[in-house]
């Protein structure tokens, strides 16, 4: 098992920045990869951006110039640092990790952004 935890969501003005957490519990943080998803209503939950075990960084085109994702192994957490919010980014977002060809997802933390 693999338990995944965001945090960090919340309400933010057009052009704010939220910096969204996801932590987990074990040893094996360091060897899983680590992906955030966001999931706007009516919509399908879309990739926003991913990070290896050895901390390559990738991102969907339209996050890219503005979404960070950074790892830190000693916390087991995985941040997505977001500037510059747009009211379009209101979404759950979600963490997912795969360990042992086992899929794993997170709760989801909503972040809402206001015009």
């Amino acid at each position: 098992q693999v338990p995944l935890v965001e945090s960090g969501g919340g309400l933010v003005q057009a052009g704010g920045s939220l910096t969204l957490s996801c932590a987990t519990s074990g040893s094996t943080f360091s060897l899983l990869p680590i992906a955030w998803y966001r999931q706007a209503p009516g919509n399908q939950r879309e990739l926003a951006a991913a990070i290896t075990t050895d901390g390559t960084a990738s991102y969907a085109h339209s996050m890219a110039d503005r979404f960070t994702i950074s790892r830190d192994n000693a916390k087991n957490t995985v941040y997505l640092q977001m500037n510059s919010l747009k009211p379009e980014d209101k979404a759950v977002y979600y963490c997912r990790t795969y360990w042992r060809l086992v899929e794993y997802w997170g709760q989801g933390t909503q972040v809402t952004v206001s015009s």
